[in-house]
């Protein structure tokens, strides 16, 4: 490759001209082309091209024949001539930074063309050393000393700051160069040295150097300046409650920082060693308090933290398991003592309660597992009783129906009690139904088929007692025509009876106003005789009842 050129014309003499130079730029150790008359094509009228420099000719070469080298010297073996007339220089060296010259006879004319010859190399590498192995903030410090070498012309060097150039500023920056040649190449080697005065910000900032295009590793400083200040952190896991272990944390700001720290624990000074931290243990609600840290030897340097270790009592009565007759009340107490705002909640068998349960009267369905559920924040309190309410069964209802079929009576006993009471009845049936055992209550049906009129007892007990009732049951056992016979004999019963509590009554009010005329009784007798007659007629209506009875 070669610079632009700029061309001078001068006339020495009639028939020679001498051009203007030219300038190329050629590489270390690469093959150099140095063109002639800046590489324009040859004239028709050439008779011969020759190169040549200060200290004698190189090569010449006559028309349509082959170039011949004519030096002697180091370029005896080094030069040869390109087919457009080009001077080719092999392995280039400093030493062949000089002037050659083209020098073209064509006709008449003798044209000369000279060409200036500069040999550039890039430097080898960048590399970063005599590194500091600190920096401290507002000291100016030499960084590092950075290098490249085998350079021609001399390499500039830049340092850099996380990829910023540094400019020097003769105070905290301040950057000195030189350059170093070698006596047998003449290859040159440029070190610049770096002062440097950190600032807070350095500590993971990267410093590089570089020339031309080449830059240097990264590297970095540790910083180091002094506390400023310090932070006292609280660590637990979880929230500060009695019984947890609470962890002191001394934070300081300087580099290196401080490892050794005063701890002032509710007023008492504990020093500690090669550690930030200090574990207060099973804190109770007496270590609420004022907590603080310093540095051992600066007493004003330090910080401070209020904390407040909550607790939460709790206690319920009546607990475990409480036994309770039908009837009775129950006294609940909770008591509750603790160090912020709580929620109280109810469960009954783990169904939740709207509100707290009260037991002024218990029932057999107030019985079941209590449990109450006391928070404050992130701390849990649980407590919890069982109930069971006892009693001597008793039988709330019996009744009895027809079946479906006309010919069954399914009879009914319901009852209440606590433990379970067991259901018997005194005749035996087709069938038999309980109802589930729900709030002390239970159900018994009995299906039978009576074949004569009788009384059934149904008699439920536990080991508390027991309870009876009685029903009475008519036989179902009629035929078509003794159904109509029964029916046509109760309405004549009917009539008959009538006529009879008729005919007694007109009797009884017509001796009871003689006798009142006649002999002057008084009505307390009469009264007395009244009653006794209304006790016939009542036992008179019900043997006819049961006669109708179904």
């Amino acid at each position: 490759s070669h610079a632009g050129l700029c061309l001078h014309s001068n006339i020495l003499g009639a028939g020679k001209v001498v051009n203007g130079m030219d300038t190329v730029i050629g590489l270390y150790g690469e093959t150099i082309e140095v063109p002639c008359n800046n590489g324009a094509p040859k004239p028709k009228d050439l008779f011969m091209t020759k190169w040549k420099y200060d200290d004698g000719d190189l090569l010449t070469q006559l028309k349509d024949q082959d170039a011949s080298v004519i030096a002697t010297d180091k370029y005896k073996d080094r030069v040869s001539m390109a087919e457009n007339s080009s001077l080719l220089i092999a392995a280039a060296t400093l030493k062949d930074e000089k002037t050659f010259t083209c020098m073209v006879v064509a006709g008449a004319d003798i044209s000369e063309y000279p060409v200036k010859l500069l040999i550039h190399k890039a430097p080898t590498g960048v590399e970063i050393t005599a590194l500091a192995t600190e920096l401290e903030i507002g000291k100016p410090t030499q960084l590092g000393q950075c290098s490249t070498s085998d350079a021609n012309p001399a390499a500039s060097i830049t340092w850099f700051k996380n990829k910023k150039p540094l400019v020097a500023d003769g105070k905290g920056i301040i950057i000195s160069s030189k350059v170093k040649v070698d006596e047998v190449t003449g290859l040159t080697t440029t070190s610049s040295i770096l002062q440097y005065t950190a600032e807070k910000g350095d500590t993971a900032a990267l410093f590089t150097c570089g020339a031309l295009n080449t830059l240097s590793s990264p590297v970095s400083f540790t910083v180091t300046y002094p506390t400023e200040r310090i932070s006292l952190h609280v660590i637990s896991k979880g929230p500060l409650m009695e019984g947890a272990n609470v962890t002191l944390k001394c934070k300081a700001d300087g580099n290196p920082p401080p490892t050794s720290f005063n701890f002032h624990i509710l007023g008492k000074v504990v020093k500690v060693e090669n550690s930030d931290s200090y574990t207060v243990t099973d804190v109770t609600r007496e270590s609420t308090g004022e907590y603080k840290c310093s540095i051992i030897d600066n007493a004003k340097m330090e910080d401070s933290k209020n904390i407040t270790i909550n607790y939460l009592d709790m206690s319920l009565s009546p607990s475990g398991k409480v036994m309770k007759s039908f009837g009775e009340t129950l006294a609940l107490t909770l008591q509750t003592h603790a160090s912020g705002e709580l929620k109280v909640s109810w469960t009954k068998d783990n169904g939740k309660l709207d509100s707290r349960p009260t037991f002024d009267k218990l029932t057999y369905s107030d019985s079941g597992k209590y449990e109450v559920v006391v928070t404050m924040g992130a701390l849990i309190k649980k407590a919890s009783f069982e109930l069971v309410v006892e009693g001597v069964p008793v039988i709330r209802r019996v009744a009895k129906r027809r079946g479906e079929d006309g010919q069954h009576k399914v009879l009914t006993c319901e009852a209440e009690g606590s433990p379970k009471p067991t259901v018997a009845w005194s005749v035996n049936g087709t069938s038999a139904d309980e109802s589930p055992y729900v709030n002390g209550k239970i159900t018994h049906k009995l299906t039978i088929v009576p074949t004569v009129n009788l009384t059934v007892v149904c008699t439920v007990s536990n080991e508390l007692g027991q309870d009876t009732r009685t029903i009475n049951v008519s036989t179902c056992k009629y035929s078509v025509g003794d159904t109509t016979k029964l029916v046509v004999g109760v309405i004549v019963g009917l009539l008959l009876a009538t006529v009879v509590v008729g005919l007694a009554y007109w009797l009884y009010m017509k001796k009871s106003k003689q006798g009142s005329w006649k002999t002057g009784e008084k009505e307390d007798g009469s009264t007395e005789e009244s009653k006794k007659l209304e006790e016939k007629i009542e036992e008179k209506l019900e043997e006819n009842s049961q006669k109708v009875e179904v």
